[in-house]
């Protein structure tokens, strides 16, 4: 099974469900994005989590495949990709992720990624009108969308992934880890984007998620706090903000709006 994992709560739960209860091959994949600053950690910490997993679980030596590292810079960009996310993206904001990700699929001939998508998700949400649930040749129920909407951007956005959580959100997770025993895994992984002295942060999209899906034990009780200022201060005035800029833009283009490109927001 092909995974996208980044060392993170969701994906590496995914990775333990295959390895563990399903005892399936898994093929991990990690899209290296040299400008954020949190790559490092993240490769570090697969690394440390493959090898609790190859210590404790030995079955997982031969399950576990090699980490295949690709560059976010060489991704080739894709036009239908780019203008599926340009129409999703006048309904609801998505990250620039959302080139690249399905881009790299479709030029690497990846017919079935797994991503971590869950409840409180944008894209989950999203996803859910067209969203079939499946039996899987590997013995587990998972989620696609239904080809029968190959007629809409999300279709032609998210046709090389599938959602095996789709029905969870983070809590679940946690306790669904705790009952199989694989907490202290859970613990190891990392979320933050830009890490404040080897530190989450509290104020990056993923530090926000963590607090706001009920896991803000994950980040420090100092950075707690300068997230709480920044979630009722800052973050309100972003959206405003970013329309005002978005509409700047777009009368400086001559009413046309910009194009997502490939990169992150």
């Amino acid at each position: 099974m092909n995974l996208l994992w980044t060392g993170g709560w969701d994906s590496t739960f995914r990775l333990l469900q295959l390895l563990l209860k399903h005892r399936v091959p898994v093929v991990p994949y990690y899209l290296e994005d040299p400008t954020r600053a949190s790559t490092q950690i993240e490769l570090q910490t697969m690394v440390r989590i493959g090898d609790h997993l190859r210590a404790t679980y030995p079955r997982t030596r031969e399950l576990l495949q090699p980490i295949r590292i690709a560059s976010v810079c060489d991704v080739v960009e894709d036009d239908e990709i780019n203008a599926a996310l340009r129409e999703i993206r006048r309904r609801m904001f998505i990250g620039s992720q959302y080139a690249w990700l399905p881009s790299f699929c479709k030029h690497n001939a990846i017919g079935e990624m797994e991503l971590g998508v869950h409840v409180d998700d944008k894209v989950q949400a999203l996803v859910r009108p067209y969203a079939l649930e499946f039996d899987h040749p590997d013995g587990y129920r998972n989620v696609r969308v239904d080809p029968r909407h190959a007629h809409t951007a999300e279709f032609r956005l998210f046709r090389y992934f599938s959602f095996p959580l789709f029905h969870i959100d983070k809590v679940g997770i946690d306790r669904q880890a705790a009952a199989e025993g694989w907490s202290e895994i859970m613990d190891m992984t990392w979320f933050c984007h830009t890490p404040v002295h080897g530190r989450p942060c509290g104020i990056c999209a993923p530090c926000l998620y963590t607090i706001e899906e009920g896991l803000a034990r994950r980040v420090p009780a100092s950075r707690r706090i300068v997230s709480f200022f920044y979630r009722h201060l800052a973050l309100p005035l972003k959206a405003p903000l970013r329309r005002v800029r978005m509409s700047l833009r777009a009368g400086r283009a001559g009413g046309r709006p910009p194009a997502p490109g490939v990169g992150r927001p």
